[in-house]
């Protein structure tokens, strides 16, 4: 299943109700129904029919098998249309003077690895301003999709996309996302995560440190996170406070002040979802008050990239994992690709909660 998120209500839609690859053939099978019968993926099956990617004998077999006993033949406009491509998608990832370089060039790189994976290269539109470069190569049949980065809550690339005729899937969720694929970690679902964590442990007063300024005008996910943290903490009804770590990047300076500010206001439990030079200027006030993280204070790192092993104090993470989300926005590309009728889904990755022993019982 995957959770479908919109501003204002979510619900489920199951991805194996609509066809996903190859359009339902010329046969009454669909290609989930031969995925589900051989025990595959959609894009398996794909590959072991055309012949375009190796496939164990076994698993080849097995498709087949299935595709015989269901009756399904891929569509012939699908088998045309697969001989005319260029094996290549265009990946949109405007490099800003507040971009945060570490952060975006791992979703760059486990984009590029996901493609590979499926036999696709990529070609790298840096341009700060996006739409150019987005229209320049849906226009001129260089590639066969395009896969959406850094993405922001009006983002001007949505209205290209709808007019674009190659699949577009946006790795991050716009404000206005009707008819789009896209895919992200499920930042929601993330913050409540954290806030009952600490709530549970008989925290009765969290603050959130977040991004900079401009990251909650620029990016979607981080005004997701905040709103949903604010709305938790409210609802377990335990005090709560939000500070920025800086206007355009990490301030050292405004995170020791904010840290230092809500440890004399009585907090004992922190959120972080900033950057790593921010982790270190907290968790460094923190130590200077001659407090223990897991003892005294609590803090959970959420929707984290980097490796948080690194830090000086070992912390609990929610981590924002890029291999997820671009493992299925390339899937979503290549299903479009083979189906351009198929429903538009808007896929959340449930979080995942990794213990290092940073939350503590209040006594």
């Amino acid at each position: 299943m995957s959770r479908i998120c919109s501003p204002s209500k979510r619900f489920e839609i199951g991805l194996a109700a609509h066809p996903t690859f190859d359009g339902e053939g010329d046969g009454m099978a669909r290609i989930d129904e031969v995925a589900a019968a051989a025990g595959v993926s959609i894009s398996t099956v794909s590959y072991a029919l055309s012949g375009k990617r190796s496939i164990s004998p076994d698993t080849r077999r097995r498709v087949e098998a299935a595709a015989t006993r269901l009756g399904y033949q891929p569509h012939a406009g699908a088998r045309a249309l697969a001989g005319r491509r260029t094996q290549i998608f265009a990946l949109t990832e405007p490099l800003r003077a507040d971009t945060h370089a570490p952060t975006h060039m791992a979703f760059v790189l486990a984009a590029s690895v996901a493609a590979r994976l499926r036999e696709y290269d990529i070609l790298l539109l840096t341009d700060e301003q996006a739409s150019k470069g987005m229209q320049r190569v849906a226009a001129s049949d260089l590639v066969d999709a395009v896969l959406v980065l850094d993405v922001a809550p009006d983002d001007e690339r949505v209205a290209i996309a709808r007019s674009l005729r190659i699949p577009t899937v946006f790795i991050g969720i716009p404000n206005d996302h009707d008819g789009l694929d896209c895919v992200d970690l499920d930042f929601e679902a993330a913050a409540v995560m954290a806030v009952d964590r600490l709530v549970d442990a008989g925290h009765e007063h969290v603050a959130l440190l977040g991004q900079s300024e401009v990251a909650y005008r620029a990016s979607n996910f981080p005004p997701r996170l905040r709103s949903s943290m604010r709305e938790r903490a409210e609802a377990r009804g335990v005090a709560h406070r939000f500070d920025h770590s800086g206007r355009t990047t990490t301030d050292v300076r405004a995170v020791r002040a904010s840290v230092a500010d809500a440890l004399d206001a009585g907090v004992t439990g922190f959120l972080i979802h900033a950057a790593e030079d921010a982790h270190d200027a907290a968790l460094a006030v923190i130590a200077e008050r001659r407090l223990q993280v897991g003892r005294d204070v609590s803090v959970i790192s959420v929707a984290t990239v980097f490796d948080t092993s690194r830090l000086p104090s070992p912390v609990d993470t929610i981590p924002l994992v890029p291999s997820a989300s671009c493992e299925v926005a390339v899937e979503l590309a290549i299903a479009r690709l083979q189906d351009p009728g198929r429903a538009p889904v808007v896929h959340l990755i449930q979080p995942e909660y990794r213990t290092a022993g940073s939350v503590s019982r209040r006594r």
